[in-house]
């Protein structure tokens, strides 16, 4: 039976962890969601599938060894996969010098075994570009490149997940209180807090009987989380980010950028500041 939370201290660990208290009912009722909305669509194993392409994909392009080499074809390729910053790179990148972007992505892929100089990688990667509204997608496009190219040193960190500034993202929905729509969380959007969210994720799907490809059913329920939320937002302005809803699962493929790419045309969905679709001439790269 579960709970109604799911504390985070329960790992043992001595150093002071976040503590997330999350709604076990809530997280429950994504999952259920999800796995009878993929009934319909080939199973939650097609989705499953199509996440460990993505990351195949992000994984050989940002080898320590080809990712000196990335070029600019190959990067919107990537890009395409990850719906926030799609949106706006084709429009950033024609007026910006590729060379100096690639030195930045190279830096922040290299880093400390144990994963204890993320944070301030991420950081520095971020601090590469203005701190506005129109780049917001930056710690996306970070979180992402770290996070599919090694998924199990890299939680997925991205604003979606958690956003300590707005205050919005998986985190909160899940969040146990009655009064959530009055709280502002202290929960740092850190490293650390999400590989507490990921545990206590994972600790969920075991106990509903995932035991095979969790990280993948991780994403997928994360996803589902805050897919579930941005149905509950009806007219508000997220659906002038996402499109409106056509399946239940809409949303959550968008917000893994799972339908980013056409494999057969290489029709991707970045728009270049010429208002045409980016279109991947090495289309062999995503297959």
């Amino acid at each position: 039976m579960i709970d109604n939370f799911i504390s985070a201290d329960t790992s043992g660990r001595t150093s002071s962890r976040p503590v997330l208290d999350l709604s076990g009912p809530r997280i429950t009722s994504s999952f259920e969601k999800l796995l009878n909305a993929s009934d319909e669509q080939g199973g939650v194993e097609t989705f499953v599938t199509a996440i460990k392409f993505k990351n195949s994909v992000f994984q050989e392009v940002l080898k320590p060894e080809n990712v000196q080499d990335l070029d600019k074809d190959t990067f919107l390729g990537l890009c395409a996969f990850t719906a926030s910053v799609r949106r706006r790179i084709g429009a950033w990148i024609e007026t910006q010098d590729f060379e100096k972007l690639r030195m930045h992505i190279v830096a922040l892929m290299v880093g400390e075994v144990d994963g204890s100089d993320v944070d301030a990688r991420m950081a520095k990667f971020c601090e590469r570009f203005p701190h506005d509204r129109s780049h917001r997608w930056v710690r996306d496009l970070a979180a992402e490149f770290l996070h599919f190219s090694d998924m199990e040193k890299y939680p997925l960190m991205t604003r979606w997940v958690w956003d300590y500034a707005a205050n919005t993202g998986v985190i909160r929905e899940i969040w146990y209180a009655d009064d959530i729509d009055h709280l502002t969380l202290n929960i740092a959007d850190t490293y650390e807090t999400h590989l507490v969210l990921r545990e206590e994720i994972s600790q969920f799907l075991a106990s509903n009987g995932v035991f095979r490809d969790v990280l993948y059913y991780v994403d997928l329920l994360l996803a589902q989380i805050y897919a579930d939320y941005i149905s509950e937002q009806g007219g508000s302005f997220l659906r002038t980010d996402f499109a409106s809803e056509v399946d239940p699962l809409e949303f959550t493929r968008r917000m893994l950028g799972l339908d980013g790419i056409d494999p057969d045309s290489g029709r991707t969905r970045v728009k270049l500041a010429n208002g045409k679709r980016f279109h991947l001439s090495n289309v062999e790269m995503m297959n």
